[in-house]
């Protein structure tokens, strides 16, 4: 009878071990996931990307997800597609996920710092690209953005900061020295945002941006000529501007008050383009009634 308990107890105590094992292959099943299949839907979907097929891509990506949750480049892919779908909710999610799965990757990082620009979530982007640029210090897409995140938070000393260590770095391009120009312009440093729009528009002659803004600065220096140099650059670059064209019709006048067939000509040239812009409403009503205080003057001048 004792040994047969004792038996009883063994069996019992391998089929308890046995139950254990088994269970452990499932919960392994389903925690570390498969990886075999997860790859080769994942390979499948790079191929369908590459070949621009994206709603394919997709689902092969989200299969690779499914098949092994802890995947990361699977979400980083899956975000990138969701990211130029404008699915920017969809995106923050999977590189959410991305950087919790693989939180040594700088691409993981840097991906969710562009979408939470996009998502204007600024100080979470510049938290997100400092970790990017921590892991890969090269990776200049990264520092590029890191300038946005920090000008459109409105932090303008780290915008000039990070816009100097890209442009030192060898990288940068028009928008980055604007950006340090506008940083330099809301810390009153005219000359030094000067010479960032300058090189702005060196890189990208038709800069809307670069040249309003430089115009900008020369109108309120007194500097006219230069100003409405700057203006019609800007108008050329952007034909509909209706703010350039009246900047530049401000800036010819104040460079020569009497001159008054050529400023009744600029003011007419902003009232044809600006009419019909509801923005504009206001300024159109004030340039009407200033081109008739020019006509009246022009006739005074000549019967004196």
């Amino acid at each position: 009878m004792k040994g047969e308990l004792i038996f009883v107890m063994n069996l019992q105590r391998k089929l308890t071990i046995l139950t254990a094992f088994f269970a452990l292959c499932i919960l392994s099943g389903s925690v570390f996931g498969d990886t075999e299949a997860a790859k080769e839907h994942y390979n499948k979907g790079i191929k369908e990307k590459q070949a621009g097929n994206l709603e394919a891509a997709e689902i092969a990506f989200k299969a690779a997800i499914a098949a092994d949750g802890n995947y990361g480049d699977a979400y980083i892919q899956l975000g990138a597609i969701q990211f130029g779908k404008k699915d920017y909710q969809g995106a923050l999610e999977s590189f959410t996920t991305a950087t919790e799965k693989a939180p040594n990757s700088a691409e993981a990082f840097a991906n969710l710092g562009r979408v939470q620009l996009k998502l204007k979530k600024y100080e979470s982007a510049q938290e997100s690209l400092k970790k990017a640029i921590s892991i890969d210090k090269n990776d200049l897409s990264a520092h590029a953005e890191l300038c946005k995140a920090y000008y459109y938070g409105r932090k303008y000393n780290d915008a000039i900061s990070a816009a100097n260590s890209l442009h030192e770095a060898g990288g940068g391009d028009h928008i980055s020295w604007f950006i340090l120009g506008k940083g330099y312009q809301k810390t009153n440093k005219a000359d030094k945002a000067i010479s960032a729009f300058r090189k702005s528009v060196e890189i990208n002659p038709n800069y809307y941006n670069a040249h309003s803004a430089l115009g900008s600065i020369y109108l309120s220096q007194g500097k006219y000529k230069k100003a409405a140099s700057s203006f019609k650059s800007a108008l050329k670059a952007k034909p509909s501007a209706y703010l350039a064209s009246y900047n530049y019709a401000v800036a010819v006048e104040s460079s020569d008050p009497e001159a008054y067939s050529t400023n009744i000509k600029v003011w007419q040239d902003f009232i044809k383009m600006a009419k019909k812009n509801p923005k504009a409403k206001s300024r159109v009503a004030e340039a009407e009634q200033h081109v008739k205080d020019l006509k009246d003057a022009k006739e005074k001048a000549a019967l004196q």
